[in-house]
Parts: structure tokens; sequence; C-alpha cells
């Protein structure tokens, strides 16, 4: 039995949340906005919070700030308007986890298991370490767009890893959005008003290398006419961020690997070693442990790289972000009139595999916005095959098991619905037959919530 506070304007929500607490046997208390939580929370004994984003008066996040310095009680976050920015806000200010609503039961209860388990922790004496207080601008929030759950737990990790210096190592495709990832981890962190500093290790010729990341002094080779602070010393006090480490030489690796152990460079030509103190964020779409098997990757950078990986999916594998991205990118061209998609053009980008990923869309959409006249896009300006990323999907393994086998034919149905109805899910329910609610189920089954 436990003292579980609800944090929530709608009255039927609230009563049914409750409902169901006092059936698992837990104590509730309720407030409707942000200061009737925190008087409850000042004055009464609470073992966890269930709290809306959206309230009237302050919300959800507001909260949250308030909340760590009354109790260290985990709060879980609950909205029907999730995003990245205020995903990624909500773990950054402490909360437990960020769910959305409607939200099924035995996640909700499974998650304030882990609440509750956090809490017997924390009074035995395990103190949570704060967060930090920057502030971010909205235009640089929104460019992480997603509603997918994949994306849901990237930002769920960024907001947790944001808060730490460790480093971090992202992986995923060409295309998709790695480079984000990272902006968005320095912006949430405590250096986000130091520089950040973005290095593309494949596309820096091997004998320069070392001089763009560590320095040089003057004279130290043929053409060093002057002096060189690197990107590590430019850095200093913000975070570096070495994209496509996979493609690094080995002997620059191993430097690497003493400046992030010892957070110390030495120029090249200079006897002077020069303590740096940056964060390191390392990313790169190469499979790293097969590197490191075939002599290409030093095992020990390789573990000392990944001590908060972040893992990206793929934009196929997350089909209800593509119009959600299309649209934003066609807002950042249009501005205030930004131009629309037909029916048809989004069923045609439905259908595709996008093998270049959140790239490939959005050069996808600058293409079509050029293209077009008027203000809305149709199919034969955005210039894909409707079939072009069928042929390369994976065909049923035949010899496999027929559960999986089962599951292929009806993640595919339901993609093909999706396309057909350019995404109109109580269209695909009918079109496949089922009911709405059995739609939303296979959709969180198959990862295209």
């Amino acid at each position: 039995m436990a003292r579980i506070l609800i944090v929530d304007d709608d009255a039927a929500f609230r009563g049914g949340l409750a409902e169901m607490l006092h059936d698992l046997r837990h104590i509730v208390l309720e407030a409707e906005t942000t200061e009737a939580g925190l008087h409850r929370l000042r004055t009464e004994v609470v073992d966890a919070a269930i709290v809306d984003l959206r309230l009237p008066g302050q919300d959800g996040l507001a909260f949250l700030r308030q909340a760590k310095q009354v109790s260290q009680v985990p709060c879980i976050m609950l909205t029907a308007y999730a995003s990245g920015s205020n995903t990624i806000e909500a773990m950054r200010l402490g909360a437990f986890d960020h769910l959305t609503k409607p939200v099924a039961r035995q996640a909700l209860v499974e998650t304030l298991t882990r609440a509750l388990q956090q809490k017997q922790i924390s009074d035995a004496g395990h103190d949570a370490a704060g967060s930090p207080s920057g502030d971010s601008t909205s235009a640089d929030r929104d460019e992480l767009v997603s509603s997918s759950e994949a994306m849901r737990q990237v930002f769920k990790r960024i907001g947790l890893a944001a808060g730490s210096d460790a480093t971090v190592l992202i992986l995923g495709e060409t295309g998709t959005g790695k480079e984000l990832v990272a902006r968005a981890l320095h912006r949430n962190s405590v250096r986000a008003a130091k520089p950040f500093i973005a290095v593309n290790c494949a596309a820096i010729p091997t004998d320069l290398m070392e001089s763009e990341l560590f320095g040089h002094v003057k004279g130290a080779f043929t053409g060093a006419v002057n002096d060189r602070a690197g990107r590590f010393r430019e850095a200093d006090g913000g975070t570096l961020f070495l994209d496509e480490i996979g493609d690094m030489p080995l002997p620059t690796q191993a430097k690497i690997l003493r400046a992030l152990q010892e957070r110390e460079i030495s120029p090249i030509g200079g006897s002077q070693v020069i303590p740096v103190d940056v964060r390191i964020v390392a990313a790169t779409h190469r499979d790293l442990p097969t590197a490191v098997k075939e002599g290409r990757f030093r095992e020990d950078l390789w573990y000392r790289l990944q001590v908060v990986p972040v893992v990206l999916p793929p934009l196929r594998e997350r089909l209800s972000d593509v119009l959600q991205l299309a649209e934003h990118f066609l807002r950042l061209i249009g501005g205030e009139t930004p131009k629309q998609l037909t029916p048809p053009a989004a069923r045609l980008l439905l259908a595709h595999h996008w093998p270049g990923n959140v790239r490939e869309l959005r050069n996808a959409m600058e293409r079509a916005a050029i293209l077009s006249h008027g203000k809305f896009i149709d199919a034969e300006h955005i210039g894909l095959q409707a079939n072009a990323g069928s042929a390369s999907r994976p065909d049923i393994d035949w010899n496999g098991s027929m559960a999986d086998a089962v599951a292929y034919v009806e993640r595919e149905m339901i993609v093909r619905a999706l396309a057909a109805t350019a995404g109109n899910r109580a269209d695909a329910a009918r079109r496949l037959g089922l009911s709405r609610q059995q739609l939303y189920r296979k959709l969180d089954e198959f990862g295209l919530a």
C-alpha cells in the first residue's frame, strides 16, 4: 500500500485513475492544480505522484521544478500532447517517466511499481542528483519532431543524460538526425551557454585529423605558419561532437582515448600538455563491434565511448512520424504560409521506404516546395516511386516460425492501409475489419503508434 498523489484537472480521468489505484490497494490523494498538488506534497506523506502536463495556471513542468525542492517523490508525467521538447524537459527536470494518454493500465501499473521501488531506495538513503536549469529556444527544440514511441524513448534518454557529463554514443543509419540529438543533449545541459563544436571525422583527410582535433604549434610541419588551437580547445567548457567516429583512423583513436581518460591534449609539435574541459558526444552509422573484430576500431575506445548509448530508429520503423516531419519541414520552408500535402502525396510518402531517412524526407519536401505551384503539393511534385521501398523490404522467412510470418503480414497490411488512407486510423481500421481499439493495440505492438 502506498500514498499516490494525482494532479489532473480532468475530474473524470482523475476519478477513473483513482478507482484503479484503489483496486491496487493504494491510498489516493487528488489535486486539480499545480498549486493544490504542491500543497498536498508539503503537508502530507506522498510516495509517488502522477501529474498531467496541461493544468490550469502553472503546468506540470512547473510542478516538477517546485516538487523537487519539497520532496524526492518520483513523479510520473502524463500528457495527451507529447512532443520531443516536453518529453526531454520533463526527464531533465527529474520526472520518473513520461507517458502519453490514453495510457494502458498495465503500462501505468508497471511504471508506478518501478517508481515506488525507487522511492524505497531513496528512503534508504540514496539521494537523486539535481538537474540543470538551462533554457533553450523553442525554435531549436522543435527540430526534434516525433510522436512515435521509439523516438519518445530517445527523448527520455536525452533528458536523463543531459544533466551529466557522461560520454554519449549515438548510433543510427545515415540521415536519422544524430547531430540533432547531440545538439539537444548540449542545449539541455549545464554547458548550454558554452560552445557546441561539431567535427565530421569522415570529411577530414587522415593527415590533417590530429591537427584539426588537437591543434598544432607554429612550424610543427610544412604549412603550419601559425599556432592552431584545435577543436578540443575550441569546445572548452562545452560539448565536442565527433560525428562518424567510426571512420576515424586508428592512430587518432589512440589519442582520443587518452583525451577522454585524462582530459588533456598535446598539440602537434608542442611539448606542453593542456587540460581541457569538454563533454564528448560521438556518433556513427558504422557497425562498431564488427569494426573492432576486424581491427578497424579500438576495443578500449569502443567501451569508453558507450557510457550512454542512444540508438536512433530508421524512419521506415516509425511510420507515424513521416507526415508529421513532412509538415514540419514545409513549415520551416514556407514560414507562415506553408504548402500543404494532398492525400495522394501523403499516401506516396507513407508508402516510400526512406533509405535516406529523415534527411531524404527533408530534401523531398524542399524539392516539392520548389516544383509545385500554388499552395498544394501533389504526388507528382515529390518525385518518389510509390513502390520504391517495397522491393527492398525483407521477405517472409518461410522456414521460420509461423508467429513471425503472421506478424510480418499483419504489419504490412496495417502499413498499406494507413498509406491508402493518408494516415487516417479510423478509415484504416474499417479497411482492415478491425475496431479502432484493436488497431491501436496493433500499432503499439508493431511500433507504429
